[in-house]
């Protein structure tokens, strides 16, 4: 029997790590009608998530949320901390119904269902959930202690996305985001949607990057080619929850 109960324990386990969402996503069907005029990327990293929605024929962005979830008692649930199509939802825990089977994820609720396939679930060094805690000024590095206001970037699966909110407040000051590679030191962006300009989809950003003492150091010039040296730490260490 001890050594049944142990082998079931360890299907059980290896059942929950084949069921990881962590990576990259693309919605296909919403309310079982496929989508064909926007695209809707996800990405699963530490235990957040991260939404960004742009128009295919002009790349107008259209939504983004986010927020903490978890699978738990056969339920995915999550914890909206920005949402730009409902505010209210913000800080209230959401559940859903749902299946994984291979790459493709069916989450249901009293709101509808929604489909999404992996896209790819690939890591490289900067796999991770991230907020910043650091920017240079004039030169010199001022801290930026994590709050209710926060920048974070999520990037998995080589997608990535960065959002500026405010949690308490439910402000939303902006986000962006694409496809990136992080190569031996060189870390390149590809802008695929941007919420305050999106005639800027379409361009390429490369970066110098570090990751020292757990932090990741972000060296290079903005899209408007201004130079920034930022440094990133790893989201869990401040937000998420024991």
């Amino acid at each position: 029997m001890k050594a049944f109960c142990t082998l079931f324990n360890i299907l059980i386990a290896t059942t929950l790590s084949a069921q990881s969402l962590e990576g990259a996503w693309q919605l296909t069907h919403e309310n079982k009608e496929k989508i064909t005029d926007k695209e809707v990327m996800a990405i699963f990293q530490d235990g957040y998530f991260a939404i960004g929605a742009k128009q295919i024929n002009d790349n107008k962005f259209l939504y983004a949320e986010g927020g903490e979830f978890a699978i738990k008692d056969g339920a995915y649930t999550q914890t909206y901390d920005f949402n730009t199509a409902s505010p209210e939802a913000i800080g209230v825990e959401q559940q859903y119904a749902y299946s994984l089977a291979g790459n493709t994820l069916t989450l249901v609720s009293a709101g509808g269902s929604h489909v999404w396939q992996r896209v790819s679930e690939g890591k490289d060094a900067l796999t991770r959930n991230w907020v910043i805690n650091g920017r240079e000024r004039d030169g010199e590095m001022n801290a930026i202690t994590p709050g209710d206001r926060r920048t974070v970037k999520i990037l998995s699966g080589g997608h990535f996305q960065w959002i500026a909110f405010n949690s308490a407040t439910k402000e939303f000051s902006g986000t962006g985001g694409g496809t990136y590679t992080a190569e031996n030191g060189v870390y390149t962006e590809n802008i695929t949607f941007f919420s305050r300009d999106d005639s800027r989809v379409g361009a390429s950003l490369q970066f110098n990057f570090e990751v020292k003492d757990g932090k990741w150091h972000h060296k290079g010039k903005s899209s408007k080619a201004d130079p920034i040296y930022e440094i990133w730490s790893p989201y869990t260490e401040a937000y998420s929850k024991k």
